[in-house]
């Protein structure tokens, strides 16, 4: 059995027992739905809405194999319809109904707090075309808008959650716990096929009636929620509230640290509150409210960190299980969580405040390298600027920095040397027809190289570059509270940094630049292909003629012949004027009896 009750979620072979199918007053499917007691299911608000006043829910994983129908009604006050805010992102849409008669409780299932980045999940519907139920697979793709709602991506096209799949249930396809609804199914105007879904802390968000039902532990310690004793909440360091709302947006940095002294009371509550704003379950309905009454920038979508842990006395095994449960990685228990982590492909959005304060601190930073290698984003706050910090800066922003540069300056060498070489070999072959002049390219890849070379030849920027953009605020703030720059009476200012790389940026463009290469060089191959069999035919062609000719003469022939030789032995070659040459001689020889070489 799963861990929240009913049946595993994991088996595709079996119709889960809480997988509810509801209809409405006129009988049609109006959606699906989660029994989550005996006598409570939820689903969507605007199935219940589509259903009108009375609906029925139907059991079609019941036991005894027969689909059990139970009238049901919205659950008192239990219902959050659909909205939107000022920018058309939507919020809400959720509700729980009440049944008249209860369902078996081992038919019931718990809803599962569990970090989503990147997993593959399975949803259980009743579309219109498989009213009795199937499974849909989609993998999570990542937060969306401001109420912490989660795209998903099908694994096919024709797994997009359609009519009769709102309210169902999201299974994560590893553990089998359901950690999720089903809210809709999107095709855009560009083709692209998209499903939605409400997470369980959204979902406690809107319903908290339901906490008792969903498992797990919550995203966010208890040591750094807001206290009633603890720095007032209108406490507000603007600049640094920006900084870490851009992070928790994703603003492309891996890793960003930064410095939270233990006397800078507005630091710390900036801090806590952005935490809170980023947890899908935290974020109320005030916060989101007032979002534009907040300065601009500095409030984060919900969703933006999949774990926020207090590191102060506690060790890196504790944080790493911490991780591991988060992550949903209860296979082989008996192993060390931080195997576990290693082993796995799952990522997240990891806070770690206090970082220096761990009782085994370099342990720890073992195992934040080791998240940061598998792809997860690292969000670490300091309490000072000291020894532990400067190891984790040098082990997790400039190492990694420095090797990522040198693994973009090989791959510039390698586009601009032996694969710019190759296309400039097959163009001296063939005439580039139809293929995009891929000068400019080149050119950019050449500057990009010069530029990422002779910054390593200044040797003054910081390897970190994009990764940790508030690093001069936040040491300068640590080190020198009263303002400025100065470093004390007869002290020459700290000098300033020069501008750092954009590594995302030539990242891009070798991307492209390499993208566009292999198109052309494969479009030129093709028609050094079609020179060759034109060749082979032109050849074929000319021993069947001569053979027909029997000594004699055709010169308006022969004439066709050498004009098609001599462009297929042209360098380049238009292969399109060879062809139609090529072409032209083999309709004389056929006209006139002397080739069947088609």
């Amino acid at each position: 059995m799963a861990a929240g009750g009913g049946d595993p979620a994991a088996s595709p072979l079996k119709t889960p027992s809480w997988a509810v199918r509801i209809r409405g007053a006129d009988g049609e499917i109006a959606g699906a739905g989660i029994l989550l007691t005996p006598d409570q299911v939820l689903t969507c608000a605007h199935v219940v809405d589509r259903a009108e006043a009375r609906l029925t829910a139907e059991f079609v994983g019941a036991a005894d194999h027969s689909v059990p129908a139970v009238p049901a009604r919205v659950d008192g006050t239990a219902y959050v319809p659909e909205t939107l805010d000022a920018d058309g992102d939507p919020s809400g849409d959720v509700a729980l109904l009440r049944l008249e008669r209860p369902r078996p409780v081992e038919e019931t299932v718990r809803l599962h707090r569990l970090s989503a980045p990147g997993r593959e999940v399975r949803m259980y519907g009743f579309p219109y075309t498989h009213n009795g139920g199937i499974w849909f697979r989609s993998t999570v793709v990542g937060g969306c808008g401001r109420d912490g709602q989660v795209q998903l991506s099908p694994v096919s096209p024709g797994e997009l959650a359609s009519p009769g799949c709102s309210g169902a249930g999201v299974a994560d396809s590893r553990t089998g716990e359901v950690i999720g609804m089903v809210l809709s199914g999107q095709l855009d105007q560009h083709g692209n096929r998209f499903s939605f879904m409400s997470p369980a802390e959204t979902i406690a968000r809107h319903l908290p009636r339901l906490k008792p039902h969903i498992v797990g532990p919550t995203a966010v310690d208890e040591r750094l929620l807001p206290t009633d004793d603890g720095p007032s909440p209108d406490l507000l360091d603007e600049p640094f509230a920006q900084r870490l709302a851009a992070w928790l947006r994703d603003d492309g940095s891996q890793v960003k640290i930064s410095v939270v002294g233990p006397g800078d009371a507005a630091r710390a509550a900036t801090l806590r509150r952005a935490i809170t704003l980023a947890d899908r379950e935290l974020r109320t309905a005030v916060s989101i409210d007032r979002a534009s009454l907040d300065p601009p920038g500095t409030v984060p979508s919900a969703g933006g960190h999949d774990l926020a842990v207090d590191a102060s006395g506690v060790t890196a095994a504790e944080i790493a299980e911490r991780i591991a449960e988060r992550m949903g990685l209860w296979q082989h228990p008996e192993d060390p969580p931080l195997d576990r982590i290693r082993a796995s492909r799952a990522t997240l959005n990891l806070v770690v405040v206090g970082v220096d304060e761990a009782i085994d601190p370099l342990p720890l930073l073992d195992l934040l390298e080791v998240l940061r290698a598998g792809g997860s984003r690292l969000l670490l706050v300091f309490r000072t600027a000291g020894d532990c910090h400067r190891l984790a800066r040098d082990r997790l922003l400039t190492r990694p920095a420095r090797e990522r540069r040198a693994r973009l300056v090989e791959r510039l060498r390698d586009l601009t040397g032996p694969l710019a070489e190759d296309l400039r070999e097959r163009l001296a072959a063939v005439v580039p027809h139809g293929i995009r002049p891929l000068d400019s390219e080149l050119v950019a890849a050449h500057a990009a190289l010069a530029d990422l070379l002779r910054a390593d030849d200044d040797g003054e920027r910081d390897p970190a570059g994009d990764h940790d953009r508030d690093r001069d605020p936040d040491l300068d703030r640590d080190r020198y509270p009263h303002g400025g720059h100065d470093r004390g009476p007869g002290r020459a200012p700290a000098p300033a940094a020069g501008p750092a790389l954009d590594l995302g940026r030539y990242e891009r463009l070798a991307d492209r630049v390499a993208g566009r290469l292999a198109a052309g060089v494969a479009e030129l191959d093709r028609l050094r292909d079609r020179r060759d069999e034109l060749a082979g035919r032109l050849r074929g062609y000319h021993v069947l003629h001569q053979h027909s000719l029997q000594g004699e003469e055709d010169p308006a022939v022969d004439d066709l012949y050498l004009r098609a030789h001599a462009l297929l032995r042209a360098r380049p070659c238009d292969v399109r004027a060879a062809e139609a040459a090529v072409d032209a001689y083999t309709r004389r020889v056929d006209d006139h009896g002397g080739g069947d070489a088609r």
